[in-house]
């Protein structure tokens, strides 16, 4: 999954992951028709629609084609495996059937990438660790981050990265994925903090950003979306360039 996504991100020079937390199948759609020609991955929150029904993963799967992006359901599987594979399978939403990747907490241990996998193995699907997260007061961090790495490093024919605040593991065939991404650096009332693009790719060494509000709050949502795509992907190579030079 990662090869496949970075084939992407240098196909269309784009380390934007668009956060869609809309709450319309429509609205939906038409952001993903819209911004993914300049997106990555496009982020799901399947289960905050207040009209999903099984023609919206049809939908997203041919735009998905058609844009050439990969669909993220941000899950957050935190459940022991048999019930996390029941979750992913099955349900209303049959996640496994249509997102390209998902993402999962390390905290019930080993059993569930056992259970995703079960399921999105044979699918060529994948799975994101979360290592870190953008919300004060986290309590994803030091040693608890240090055993994310090492579970994603016992599962990698499954992990393919973390969602993560920084660069957390040197071993290339992870990507690190940041959410909490504005222009403008600081906090909103609820805790989420922010971090502008270059300081998420450069100076913290991740690959991908995620960004939602900095998008769905403008008036000219392709315009905000190409911005932060410009702004990821020149930060990105001026990293790269920055590591050939070390070399």
């Amino acid at each position: 999954m990662a090869t496949k996504l970075f084939a992407i991100m240098e196909e269309k020079q784009s380390n934007l992951c668009v956060s869609a937390d809309v709450t319309t199948c429509e609205e939906l759609l038409q952001l993903a028709d819209a911004l993914g020609p300049v997106a990555c991955v496009l982020k799901t929150h399947v289960d905050i629609l207040q009209d999903y029904t099984s023609a919206l993963s049809r939908s997203l799967q041919e735009l998905a084609q058609k844009h050439n992006f990969l669909i993220f359901e941000d899950r957050k599987f935190a459940d022991i495996g048999n019930t996390v594979k029941h979750q992913y399978e099955g349900g209303v939403y049959h996640i496994s059937s249509w997102s390209h990747m998902v993402n999962a907490h390390a905290l019930p241990g080993p059993g569930v990438l056992k259970g995703l996998r079960e399921v999105g193995g044979p699918l060529e699907r994948g799975c994101l660790l979360i290592a870190e997260m953008s919300s004060q007061g986290s309590l994803a961090t030091g040693t608890y981050t240090r055993s994310v790495v090492k579970m994603a490093e016992g599962h990698s024919d499954f992990v393919f990265g973390f969602i993560c605040g920084s660069n957390i593991s040197k071993k290339p065939q992870f990507i690190h994925m940041t959410p909490g991404v504005q222009m403008q650096e600081g906090e909103d009332s609820l805790g989420q903090q922010y971090s502008s693009p270059e300081e998420v790719i450069c100076q913290k060494g991740s690959d991908v950003i995620i960004v939602g509000r900095g998008i769905l709050g403008s008036t000219d949502r392709l315009q905000a979306a190409e911005a932060y795509r410009k702004a990821g992907w020149a930060a990105y190579t001026k990293r790269l360039a920055q590591d050939s030079s070390k070399d």
